[in-house]
């Protein structure tokens, strides 16, 4: 079987790859790798984990909620058991979950913000974070071991494992609903009310922000929070280009700007009055702003690499430490659990911050993002320029360059280092990184960021300039070397 897991676990187009006997088949190897004791991480003997307990969760892609019945029904044939969410739910809110019922590891059945075609498998570890790439690694072994002795997956009847109580269903929201309760300040909110737009994109975060800030006052109008598997035909991506209904609502009235949650609900975008699209760069630092200098919060700062260097002048300015990881929020992850995380962020719109778990929080950071207009008593298109103002200009924008013909990275890698550019657009390249891919620091502080994917003949190229045309210079260098290399 075509099966690797990703950074964030498996995804493949539904009847296709995502079949119930691969899904079976990938199941059992979950549970052979978490039988084998190493993902309970050393806390099973201590009490804080039951190596026997996991949580599984879905969102509302075709097929979803059976999905996760079949995952249920493998784990409690294997002797765990199984909390099962009773509907669909965000991936945070199953996340928590694990951590909150000390299970050793939760299986949510996602593609994210992928085309609706496809659906797909996170894992997670005992801490609410993705499992670690050698975690993912032990699945794949083990999966690939069943398949050469063409052993089958262990199963049991549904309705057999819920009568023994191997399968128990729960609802994660009210739990998870009293956790961002000590995260998000709701006298601030109840004091200052606010009439928005919250667009669910047809995904599991439906009903959660809304839900969660009932007698505040606040107006919360959602938009896309039906059932609907084929999301209105888009990828329910939070970015400007598929945000066309919220910007619609918010013209008609709606509210005063708008939140915007990805399939899963673990990645956040927003919109302002006007229309313009606030990405996750502007969130994340709008945030760090507002964490230190209205709640007096301190600890390190962690971005990725293709995350914009607002956040260095900002943690600078505060006298923060600052780490900049490759792309994926389990290696921001990392840090959080290691040290005092203040916030952690990538460009995809994944942020968390000190209090919550290691993971990417779309409806955490929509309430964060209430409660900084409610506390600021502005507007977000005010807060935004104000950001700008002081640590701007900062324009990004990204593209995926297609190659005739796939090429190394790691010799493209090196090629780029060997071989840079005195300048883009009449600034200086600065400082060259290779973090994750290359990384070009201008003497202006823009920057471009070129990541040659490790499976497909893309190049990954991302720009932020002090102008936009600076940008289009940037994404321009970038073309000039995707031609190269064809």
């Amino acid at each position: 079987m075509p099966i690797h897991f990703g950074t964030d676990g498996w995804r493949a187009v539904i009847s296709d790859t995502f079949t119930f006997g691969n899904l079976r088949q990938v199941t059992q190897a979950i549970a052979d790798a978490v039988a084998s004791g190493s993902w309970a991480n050393g806390l099973a003997k201590s009490g804080e984990v039951d190596p026997q307990r996991m949580v599984v969760g879905f969102d509302t892609r075709f097929l979803s909620d059976r999905f996760a019945a079949e995952v249920a029904r493998v784990l409690a044939a294997n002797d765990f058991t199984v909390f099962l969410a009773q509907a669909d739910a965000p991936t945070p809110a199953i996340s928590y979950a694990v951590t909150n019922l000390h299970a050793v590891a939760g299986v949510m059945i996602t593609a994210s913000h992928n085309a609706p075609r496809y659906n797909g498998v996170k894992l997670k570890s005992s801490y609410g974070n993705s499992a670690l790439p050698e975690q993912c690694r032990q699945v794949e072994v083990y999966l690939n071991d069943n398949e050469s002795q063409a052993r089958g997956p262990n199963l049991m009847e549904f309705e057999q494992a819920v009568e023994e109580k191997r399968i128990r269903r729960f609802n994660p929201i009210p739990a998870y609903n009293d956790h961002l309760r000590k995260l998000i300040d709701f006298d601030i909110i109840g004091n200052n009310p606010q009439r928005f737009v919250v667009d669910s994109m047809f995904g599991s975060g439906r009903g959660t922000i809304r839900g969660i800030l009932q007698g505040t006052g606040c107006e919360a109008h959602e938009i896309r929070g039906e059932m609907n598997p084929g999301f209105g035909g888009v990828h329910p991506e939070p970015i400007g280009r598929y945000l066309g209904a919220l910007a619609g609502a918010i013209g008609a009235g709606m509210g005063g700007f708008g939140l915007a949650t990805d399939g899963d609900a673990d990645r956040i975008g927003a919109m302002d009055e006007r229309g313009n699209f606030v990405d996750p760069h502007k969130i994340m630092a709008l945030a760090l702003r507002y964490l230190v200098e209205k709640r007096g919060m301190s600890g390190s700062v962690v971005r990725t690499v293709s995350t914009t260097r607002m956040i260095d002048r900002l943690a600078n300015q505060y006298g923060l430490t600052l780490h900049e990881t490759p792309v994926g929020f389990n290696h921001i992850a990392d840090y959080m659990m290691n040290e005092d995380v203040l916030i952690g962020g990538e460009e995809s719109g994944g942020i968390s911050f000190k209090g919550h778990i290691p993971e990417g929080d779309g409806v955490l950071m929509g309430l964060l993002v209430v409660e900084m207009v409610a506390a600021y008593k502005t507007s977000l298109y005010e807060l935004v320029n104000d950001l700008l103002s002081k640590v701007g200009p900062a324009f990004y924008d990204r593209t995926d360059l297609r190659l005739k013909r796939p090429v190394s990275k790691s010799q493209m890698t090196q090629k780029l280092v060997n071989e840079p550019p005195a300048s883009i657009g009449g600034e200086s390249v600065a400082q060259i990184a290779t973090t994750d891919g290359v990384k070009y620091i201008m003497s202006d502080d823009s920057w471009l960021l070129i990541r040659p994917s490790g499976t497909e003949p893309v190049l990954r190229v991302y720009a932020e300039g002090r102008t936009q045309e600076m940008v289009k210079a940037l994404l321009g260098f970038g073309e000039q070397v995707a031609a190269s290399v064809t």
